[in-house]
């Protein structure tokens, strides 16, 4: 991968969870951009992470960071509900975001974001990673190229093991006005990789469940009502009338992992990963043609990380900060940009409006 020497994007991290563990790495190693302020409500907090990391500003407002004039973009890997107002408040201010997934609580408060970023001639991107992944990539391209000729089937099933134990607190993931549920964790992935895939959703039919209803209060231990989903059944119509099952959760022991199969009347392609502790790591790319057995696919040197690390996520995180950084040189939002974020939306929104009336939802067009 080949960066461009142009003066360093200054950069504030606003979500210190995933942000540390991910954002500020991502950001730190690439070479055109600057980590100059960290948020935390807890002005202590903020403190002692700015000096963990060697960050010059420490704030307990958002508002202190978007007048900081080292600031030009803004990251923001906070809990969903706080996505819409957080991002508004950088967009209003002229700063470029780099946003987390779900992009908001709702298709309207998505699109009223894409239309302040339109206003202030904003740069704003999705961290939509799986693009980024070497084996997707290779997937994208196997799918362009006509591997599997005309689809048939496309089956998802990312099943997972985060949320199975039901002693685990209670908190945002458990509800649902805050964006919590599977839907939101990993379904908005989902909706984001099967567009960029496969194209555009004609309809789509959803039955989210929650098999975990109580959770214990973290503080009193006292048990909470879950009202987010657990686990998701998805069936969509692709625009091209190709039909596309979708099986996710977040409660299931041992479950199978990350697997995106596609067949059709060519070949077969399948790209799934066993891991339950890194949903980055451990992709492999099958495929198989004229009835052959399925066999391992190479994936090009070409597509692979320049580097890897212990935690999956940071490796794809950094070519989303090069996409970021590519669209920043060149003043355009490339994808995956706020449009791809409410596209994701839209079909989350869409799949809660299924699920709540019992029918099939048809998906308005691009």
């Amino acid at each position: 991968m080949v960066y461009s020497t142009k003066t360093p994007v200054g950069i504030a991290i606003v979500g210190t969870g995933f942000g540390q563990k991910v954002h500020i790495p991502g950001f730190q190693e690439h070479p055109r951009t600057q980590i100059v302020a960290v948020y935390h409500r807890d002005l202590e907090k903020a403190r002692a992470i700015a000096q963990a990391h060697n960050i010059p500003y420490a704030c307990r407002t958002l508002e202190e960071i978007v007048l900081l004039s080292d600031v030009q973009a803004v990251s923001i890997s906070t809990p969903p509900f706080l996505h819409y107002e957080m991002a508004k408040t950088v967009l209003e201010a002229g700063k470029h975001l780099l946003l987390e997934k779900p992009t908001a609580l709702s298709v309207s408060e998505a699109q009223h974001l894409q239309g302040l970023a339109v206003q202030k001639s904003a740069i704003a991107t999705m961290n939509f990673e799986f693009r980024f992944v070497p084996a997707w990539q290779r997937l994208a391209e196997l799918i362009s190229e006509g591997y599997v000729g005309r689809k048939r089937l496309i089956k998802i099933d990312w099943l997972m093991s985060s949320r199975a134990d039901a002693s685990r607190s209670w908190n945002w993931y458990a509800q649902r006005d805050q964006g919590g549920g599977a839907l939101g964790a990993i379904g908005s992935h989902a909706f984001d990789y099967i567009a960029w895939l496969f194209g555009s959703v004609d309809r789509l039919c959803a039955r989210l469940h929650i098999s975990i209803p109580e959770r214990p209060d973290s503080n009193s231990g006292q048990l909470k009502l879950v009202d987010a989903d657990d686990t998701c059944l998805i069936t969509l119509e692709l625009a091209d009338g190709t039909p596309c099952q979708i099986c996710l959760s977040a409660a299931t022991y041992q479950g199978r992992g990350h697997w995106v199969e596609v067949y059709g009347d060519r070949g077969t392609l399948t790209l799934g990963s066993d891991n339950q502790k890194d949903y980055v790591h451990g992709f492999k790319l099958s495929g198989s043609q004229r009835g052959e057995p399925l066999a391992e696919l190479e994936i090009p040197k070409r597509l692979a990380f320049s580097q890897v690390y212990a935690d999956g996520r940071i490796a794809p995180f950094i070519r989303v900060v090069n996409q970021f950084v590519l669209s920043l040189d060149r003043r355009e939002s490339l994808p995956p940009s706020l449009q791809e974020g409410i596209y994701s939306q839209l079909l989350m929104d869409l799949a809660h409006e299924s699920n709540e009336t019992g029918t099939w939802v048809n998906v308005p067009k691009r």
